[in-house]
């Protein structure tokens, strides 16, 4: 916790330091906010910031964009680390935000990294919101939704703060190569190819963007007329594997799961490989995927397709057998498989329809015909009583009623015409017909 000195000594400092913004006008990306009369531009530049949240990927400008208000409030203006600090830091920040408010003074309060304050923490704060001792701007990562109590969310403007474009990035290097307070005072000599892989390479992420020139540029030779040259070679000894953006623990790990499923559920198995390689690459434990890829089997293909859990339920034995890399390509398999085959979701909702009753109806007692009798009391009371062995019949069907007496007649199982289900379809047809036609001539 403490006043923020952002502008004082950065001679030392990393790249990405040195280059970080101190006007809205050197800021990269996010112009759907701070574009020209954009929202968050206006609240900027009028001084008039009400409590926010940033939310967003790393590197995208969520603590610049902090000390841009920072630098243009006339409020106090405090910086306070979720990591570093408690319950005591906090309430010793909110006795002087209250002073402040007594003697007409704004606080505006910065917590970086927001999401690690646990309900708590957060709750410290809701009072002093709520009356206006401070302005709070919490900076995260992760989504607000499941991260930030509702009640401290719903008095927080929630700005969304996008991964940077290729294009902005490589622009961001370019003012880092001339610009004094990067490698400006330097001669400098780096082809746009390389700027361009940089840029892909960083993921959106400004810091990590520059981190890479700065790397890359250390490392590279300069020639007797002191002119640093950044070689290709020197690149690819800097880069050794791109660093896919992936939290196996945080929203983009549901992100990813959720678009390889609607990929194979909308038969494009491109997408979905492609979605699978995502994950599989970043280090997504390859049974996880296998155990998702089993429920889609039944989920979205079903009986149009009884073959797909088969395939599933093999993919994820095999992975389990010979963990990745060799595993990714049943997988892949599966994923294909499940992708092209006929779709039908009459399972899912089968279920969903039968729980809805189940829930409703948790107290029907199950038909004394369809009870089992062990004991010779439960015979006495007609356990079993009628019931009829479908294998006495030449049919092999009764007429039976299974169901409790109020949702005699209900039905959870639709089948469609994807696939072999229309078989299914056609064979639950002449069940029913059958069992309407017999209704009562079997004896009970």
């Amino acid at each position: 916790m403490e006043q923020m000195t952002f502008f004082g000594d950065i001679e030392n400092q990393p790249l990405a330091a040195r280059l970080r913004p101190q006007f809205l006008d050197e800021f990269a990306g996010q112009t759907h906010l701070l574009g020209k009369g954009k929202i968050l531009r206006r609240l900027i530049e009028s001084d008039n910031v009400s409590s926010m949240i940033f939310w967003g990927p790393p590197g995208v400008g969520k603590t610049t964009l902090a000390r841009i208000i920072a630098n243009k409030t006339k409020a106090s203006f405090i910086d306070f680390s979720a990591v570093t600090s408690g319950i005591k830091e906090i309430r010793t920040v909110m006795k002087k935000s209250e002073d402040n408010r007594l003697f007409g003074e704004k606080t505006i309060v910065f917590v970086d990294e927001i999401h690690r304050f646990n309900k708590a923490q957060q709750d410290a704060f809701l009072p002093f919101v709520e009356k206006g001792s401070i302005i709070l701007i919490g900076a995260t990562t992760e989504n607000p939704s499941f991260e930030i109590n509702s009640a401290l969310l719903s008095r927080c403007r929630v700005f969304v703060l996008q991964a940077l474009k290729t294009d902005e990035l490589k622009g961001l290097l370019y003012r880092a190569v001339n610009d004094t307070r990067g490698f400006g005072g330097q001669k400098i000599e780096i082809n746009d190819n390389i700027v361009e892989i940089i840029a892909e390479f960083a993921n959106g992420d400004a810091r990590s963007a520059l981190s890479m020139l700065e790397m890359i540029v250390l490392n590279s030779d300069m020639n007797d007329k002191g002119v640093i040259n950044v070689s290709m070679e020197i690149l690819n000894q800097c880069i050794s594997k791109k660093s896919l953006l992936y939290d196996k623990n945080g929203e983009e790990h549901y992100n990813l799961i959720s678009a390889l499923h609607k990929s194979m559920r909308n038969s494009d198995p491109d997408a979905a490989v492609y979605w699978l390689a995502r994950m599989l690459e970043a280090g997504e434990d390859p049974l996880y995927i296998a155990r998702r890829v089993t429920r889609f089997a039944s989920e979205d293909v079903g009986l149009a397709d009884p073959r797909g859990l088969e395939i599933s339920v093999a993919a994820y034995q095999a992975c389990h057998f010979i963990g990745m890399p060799e595993c990714s390509v049943h997988l892949t398999e599966a994923v294909i498989y499940l992708s092209m085959a006929p779709k039908s979701n009459a399972l899912y909702k089968a279920y969903e329809k039968a729980k809805s009753d189940a829930l409703m109806h948790i107290a029907e007692p199950v038909p004394l015909v369809i009870r089992n009798a062990p004991t010779k009391l439960m015979k006495e009371l007609d356990y079993g009583s009628g019931y009829q062995y479908a294998h006495d019949s030449e049919d092999k069907l009764t007429d039976m009623q299974c169901l409790p007496d109020s949702l005699e007649g209900r039905e959870y199982y639709n089948p469609t015409e994807q696939g072999i289900e229309a078989k299914y379809k056609a064979r639950l047809a002449q069940i029913k017909e059958w069992k309407l036609k017999n209704r009562g001539k079997q004896e009970k």
